[in-house]
Order: structure tokens, then C-alpha cells, then sequence
């Protein structure tokens, strides 16, 4: 059992969740991430991670699934007790303006992003809270800097959940702050994920152009600024945001 204690990561397969699965394990937190269809990409995360001399397992599970998550979690219970979760599985929809959304692409959308999200803190504030015989420990949201933007033409629908995610950031924070859980939230910006794939032509190097840094970030510096939220460098830190944006 890890001392620092066991980390979930959702979505962790690929992108911004895979580099916090590496990063967690890296700093001593047994790892279990979840993942809906990418068994290959799950897998290579372990072994990468086994492969440095940590410990992390990949368990199928749909976030929009009451049933799924909850044996998720019961599975993570068997690596030591929970004191990290990262709030990552989400997806972005289709692209197009909101006259065009489609209410199944939508009704989907806030299953993934809002409904997941919260069945995910609620299993991770039942077993971290010092009130239920929990260590106490910390939950990190990976938000989006569109719900501060609202992504107007491309993703208004993805940018309306994620800002549902910071009120819930910050509304969570305060209901458990009394409880030994600290609950922050990083809103990425413009990083090197495939999320970008569907966006239409052109329109990522414009964004870049927009940028103060003038680049597109990496999952592993989203990665570090997650890890820090919950370590003790970040102890008197909660309700609080990170917006890894590279200053857009």
C-alpha cells in the first residue's frame, strides 16, 4: 500500500488524464484509472507506470454509469485508502452552434461531464471524509478554460458543462472543507490532446496566434499543476482554480 495512498484518475487512457496517472504514480500514489473504450491505450499507461517501479491498475468504466463507477471504486479500494481523485473523463460533442445542437449529443454530454463528475466526488468524499473514518485528501477537477471564454461557434454546449464543474468546484470545496477534503479545479486551455481533432480548418493555429505564451500547452504541464493542487505545498488551498491557459 502506497503511503501517500491511492489516487483514481478518470479518463485516464490517454491525454491530460494518462500524464496525471505517470505523474500520481511517479510521486508514490498507487494508481487506479478509468477508461470507457481504449483497453490498449489503458494498458500501456500501467505498464509504463509498473515499468518505473509504481503501482496502477486500468478499470473499465463508463462515468456516466452509476452502477459501473461505483465497482470502479470498490476495485480501487483493494490498492489502500483513497486520498486523491481527478475529476478528468469528459467529452467535447460535436461541433456547430448551439442552433444546431442535437439534444442526444447533449443529454450525453451533461451524463458525461456534469452526472460522471459528481458520482465520482460523491464516491471519493464518502471515503476520504475524516467524518466517515477517512484519512481526508483532496479532489481535483480538470475543467476548461471554455467555461470562462463560453467557446462561441464550436463547443458552447462542452464550455456550459464544464462551468457547471466550477460551481460545483467551489460549492464542493465548502461542504467539505470541515471534513479534511480540499477540492480545487484547473481549467486547462489550448493543449496538445486530440480534443482538437474536430475543430474546423484553420481554426487551432488562429487560436495559438491568440495566446501570450504563443503555444499550445502540454498534458504534462496540466499534469503538474493537478499534482500540486493536491499536495501539501497546496495546503490552505481550496475553492480555488488553475487556469493553465498560457495566459489566453
Amino acid at each position: 500500500m502506497s503511503d501517500r495512498g491511492v489516487c483514481v484518475v478518470t479518463g485516464g487512457s490517454r491525454g491530460i488524464g494518462a500524464a496525471t496517472v505517470r505523474l500520481a504514480a511517479g510521486r508514490g500514489y498507487a494508481v487506479a484509472l478509468t477508461y470507457r473504450e481504449r483497453a490498449d491505450e489503458a494498458q500501456r499507461v500501467v505498464a509504463d507506470v509498473e515499468a518505473a517501479g509504481g503501482r496502477a491498475t486500468a478499470i473499465c468504466a463508463d462515468v456516466a454509469d452509476e452502477a459501473a463507477m461505483q465497482a470502479a471504486f470498490a476495485t480501487a479500494d483493494a490498492l489502500g485508502p483513497l486520498t486523491l481523485l481527478v475529476n478528468n473523463a469528459g467529452i467535447v460533442g460535436d461541433v456547430g452552434r448551439v442552433e444546431d445542437v442535437q439534444v442526444a449529443m447533449l443529454e450525453r454530454l451533461v451524463r458525461i461531464n456534469v452526472v460522471g463528475a459528481f458520482i465520482a466526488a460523491r464516491e471519493a468524499v464518502r471515503r476520504m471524509s475524516t467524518k466517515r473514518g477517512g484519512r481526508g485528501g483532496s479532489i481535483v477537477n480538470v475543467s476548461s478554460g471554455a467555461s470562462q471564454l463560453g467557446s462561441p461557434n464550436v463547443w458552447v454546449h462542452y464550455a456550459a458543462t464544464k462551468g457547471a464543474l466550477d460551481t460545483m468546484t467551489i460549492g464542493l470545496a465548502k461542504e467539505v472543507a470541515g471534513e479534511g477534503i480540499r477540492v480545487n479545479a484547473v481549467r486547462p486551455g489550448i493543449i496538445d490532446t486530440d480534443i482538437h481533432a474536430g475543430r474546423p480548418p484553420g481554426q487551432l493555429d488562429r487560436m495559438k496566434g491568440m495566446v501570450p505564451l504563443q503555444r499550445i500547452g502540454t498534458v504534462d504541464e496540466v499534469a503538474r499543476a493537478i499534482l500540486w493542487l493536491a499536495s501539501d505545498e497546496a495546503s490552505y488551498v481550496t475553492g480555488a482554480f488553475i487556469d493553465a491557459r498560457g495566459g489566453l
